[in-house]
């Protein structure tokens, strides 16, 4: 499918999936040694490149993108937050609220494309 928008809700609900998984990482290494948080980059690459749309991509690792669809999210490490005595810097309360947040955000974006969808098969069906 071509549809930009079916695209960029494909790829949202995969930048929120992969979040869950890096969310339920954090929690279960809570008490791991050296463990460093993981956080999944989507919205805000997404934001960044808005502006960019007419920059000419001659470098895969430049930010300008020809098309929306071409973001995939990245996992990155957090480094910003508090480390504890045993170097793990995992903030329980801040990883099940991020979880609340993302399963918030998964329900939207299901909404939104079961929306798509139904307006596809409204429009084939008529």
């Amino acid at each position: 499918m071509t549809d930009i928008n079916y695209n960029l809700l494909r790829n949202a609900l995969n930048a929120s999936s992969m979040r869950q998984e890096i969310i339920s990482s954090n929690i279960s290494n809570v008490n791991t040694d050296n463990y460093k948080v993981g956080q999944v980059q989507f919205e805000s690459l997404l934001s960044q490149s808005k502006n960019s749309l007419m920059m000419e991509q001659t470098n895969e690792l430049h930010i300008g993108f020809d098309d929306l669809t071409q973001i995939d999210p990245v996992v990155t490490k957090r480094t910003d937050t508090a480390v504890k005595e045993n170097g793990n810097n995992v903030d329980i309360d801040v990883e099940m609220a991020n979880q609340a947040q993302n399963s918030l955000y998964y329900n939207a974006l299901v909404t939104q494309m079961n929306a798509k969808l139904g307006l596809l098969n409204t429009a084939i069906s008529s």
